[in-house]
């Protein structure tokens, strides 16, 4: 399969990493030109046991590639997962602008139907927002693509990660559309 993963901190390095181990063709998107040129070097810019020579290993074998460019890193995609930044505001929300922001590119540049995975931590209803700003891109350009959004939360443990994401005790997948 052919992913893309938007965000490369600790949830979403860690994802794509993974990803690309199980055979899969990952392009990582990242708007920070530093993060992408250091992991494009084969270094990792968090801490994780055993992720480096994953992610050096992948690169290696061509299934790991890191672009400041979602027009890139979507073109020929089956699935994009979002794992940006949710952070807390004052008043305990989670801010969601971030998610949106990646949402409206989505929009913006997707050129055939697409399957999203909102993979940071949101609240119900996310999905929703997604898929709605998505068609309303989509709409504004003209075009009438198929996007299927799921929700997919992470239960990665720091220290951990790769072997929970490997070994999950549990994977919860949650989408109104059979297709995806």
């Amino acid at each position: 399969m052919k992913l893309c993963i938007v965000g490369t901190g600790y949830v979403g390095l860690v994802s794509a990493a993974c990803f690309a181990e199980m055979g899969n063709t990952v392009t990582c998107v990242d708007v920070n030109p530093a993060v992408v040129e250091k992991l494009n070097a084969g270094s990792v810019h968090i801490f994780e046991p055993g992720l480096e020579p994953i992610v050096r290993r992948s690169r290696a074998d061509g299934r790991l590639a890191f672009t400041t460019s979602l027009e890139e890193g979507i073109a020929d995609a089956d699935c994009v997962f979002i794992c940006v930044g949710t952070p807390p505001q004052p008043d305990g929300s989670c801010d969601l602008s971030y998610v949106r922001q990646v949402a409206h590119e989505i929009g913006r540049t997707m050129r055939n139907d697409l399957v999203v995975v909102d993979k940071s931590t949101v609240p119900v209803g996310t999905a929703d927002m997604v898929r709605g700003i998505i068609r309303e891109e989509l709409a504004s350009r003209g075009l009438e693509l198929n996007v299927d959004v799921v929700s997919n939360p992470e239960f990665l443990k720091e220290g951990d990660a790769i072997s929970d994401f490997m070994k999950p005790d549990r994977v919860v997948l949650g989408t109104d559309s059979e297709r995806a």
